[in-house]
C-alpha cells in the first residue's frame, strides 16, 4: 500500500463525537475512527480531536470540453478545469482511473497530489471562461474543497461541476448543493445485488442523491458503464430505464462503452449492437435524451428534437459542432428542450 505520508493533510468538516469515536458523516458508509485511524475512503483520518482530510489538493489538472465529462445539455461548447483529488468511497471493479480513485487500496494507485488554493483556480478558470469541474475520483470526497471553491466561484460567476457516484449522506449534501450548478452522476445497476457486485456499495444512496439534486434545482445527468455479464442484458437495461424514468424531470443518459479494465482485464468490452439495444430500449421507456458517445458513430451523440425529429445539437467526441436552439427551444416546432444552454 502506498504510505499515507504521501497525501496533504488539512482539517476537515463533516463530522461528530460519538463516544470515544468520531464519526465521519460525509459518506454512507459512516466511518466511525479511533484516534490515528484512516476511513474507507483513504483520504480521511482521525488526529487528535479532529478529522482530517487529504482531498484539499489535486493530482490532476486539465482544461476539457465539457462534453468529456460529459454534459450534453448545459452549456454546449464550453469547457471545464478538471481537478481530482486521490480517493474514491466505492471500489468498482472496472474503473479506468483506479491508479487515482483506489488509493490505498491497490499498489498502482498513487496518493501524490498538489494543494489547491480556491482563489488561485477559479482565477485561471475565469481567464479561460471555463467552469471548474472535480472528475476522475470522486468529489464528494473532496466537500471542503468543494465548499472553499464554490465560495470563490460563485463571486467571480464560474460554475462549479462534479462528476460523482452520489454516495454522500444527505447531511453533507444540503451543504454541498448550494455551491453546485451541475452534477453527472454514475448509475450503475437498478437494483442492490448487481450495484453491490460492481461498487462494493448500495444503491439507495446514489438513488437518493439524484433525486435531492433534482429538488435543489441542480442540472443532473446520468451515465451508465455498459459492461457485458453485468448490467448489459435487456432486462437490466429496460430496468435502469425504468428508474430514470420514474425521476420527475427529463434527464439525458449516457451509456458508455466499457472498455476492459482493472478488476476486469479479461473481459469483453461492449459490443457496439449491444448499446444501440440499450439506447432502443429507452426509448421505448420514454427517454428522449439518450446518448453514446463512441462506439455508434455521431448519430447516437446528436440531440434531435423529440417531437419533429430534427437535428438541434451536432456533436463530435468530444466537442459541439452546431447548436440551432432558439432560446432553449426546437426552432421547427419550438418544443422546449430541457437543459442550461447559456
Amino acid at each position: 500500500m502506498t504510505s499515507s505520508t504521501a497525501l496533504h493533510w488539512t482539517p476537515a468538516a463533516f463530522y461528530r463525537s460519538q463516544g470515544d469515536r468520531l464519526l465521519c458523516t460525509l459518506c454512507p458508509r459512516a466511518c466511525r475512527l479511533r484516534d490515528g485511524e484512516i476511513g474507507f475512503c483513504q483520504v480521511r483520518r482521525r488526529r487528535g480531536d479532529t478529522l482530517e482530510t487529504a482531498t484539499f489538493a489535486s493530482a490532476v489538472k486539465h482544461l476539457d470540453a465539457i462534453e468529456r465529462k460529459p454534459f450534453y445539455h448545459y452549456k454546449p461548447g464550453s469547457r471545464v478545469l478538471t481537478l481530482a483529488a486521490p480517493g474514491c468511497s466505492f471500489t468498482c471493479l472496472y474503473c479506468q482511473n483506479y491508479r487515482l480513485s483506489q488509493f490505498g487500496r491497490h499498489n498502482e494507485a498513487q496518493g501524490a497530489a498538489a494543494p489547491v488554493d480556491p482563489a488561485e483556480i477559479v482565477i485561471e478558470a475565469h481567464a479561460h471562461n471555463a467552469a471548474i469541474g472535480l472528475s476522475y475520483s470522486e468529489p464528494s470526497l473532496a466537500a471542503e474543497l468543494t465548499l472553499a471553491i464554490g465560495v470563490a466561484g460563485q463571486a467571480k460567476g464560474v460554475d462549479l461541476l462534479w462528476k460523482s457516484n452520489g454516495y454522500v449522506t444527505p447531511e453533507a449534501l444540503a451543504s454541498l448543493l448550494p455551491w453546485l450548478s451541475a452534477v453527472n452522476i454514475d448509475l450503475k445497476a437498478a437494483d442492490e445485488r448487481r450495484h453491490r457486485a460492481l461498487t462494493g456499495a448500495p444503491l439507495q444512496p446514489v438513488l437518493d442523491t439524484i433525486e435531492a439534486c433534482i429538488t435543489a434545482g441542480i442540472w443532473v445527468e446520468i451515465s451508465t458503464p455498459v459492461i457485458p455479464k453485468f448490467n448489459a442484458d435487456e432486462d437490466s437495461l429496460h430496468a435502469l430505464a425504468v428508474r430514470l424514468r420514474a425521476f420527475d424531470r427529463p434527464i439525458p443518459w449516457h451509456l458508455l462503452r466499457f472498455t476492459p479494465d482493472f478488476r476486469l482485464r479479461r473481459a469483453a468490452p461492449t459490443p457496439p449492437a449491444t448499446l444501440v439495444q440499450a439506447v432502443r430500449i429507452a426509448r421505448r421507456e420514454g427517454l428522449a435524451y439518450v446518448y453514446v458517445e463512441r462506439a455508434c458513430g455521431p448519430k447516437q451523440r446528436n440531440t434531435p428534437c423529440p417531437v419533429c425529429g430534427h437535428t438541434l445539437i451536432r456533436r463530435a467526441i468530444w466537442a459541439t459542432e452546431t447548436v440551432d436552439l432558439v432560446d432553449g427551444r426546437c426552432p421547427n416546432c419550438k418544443t422546449a428542450i430541457p437543459g442550461r444552454w447559456q
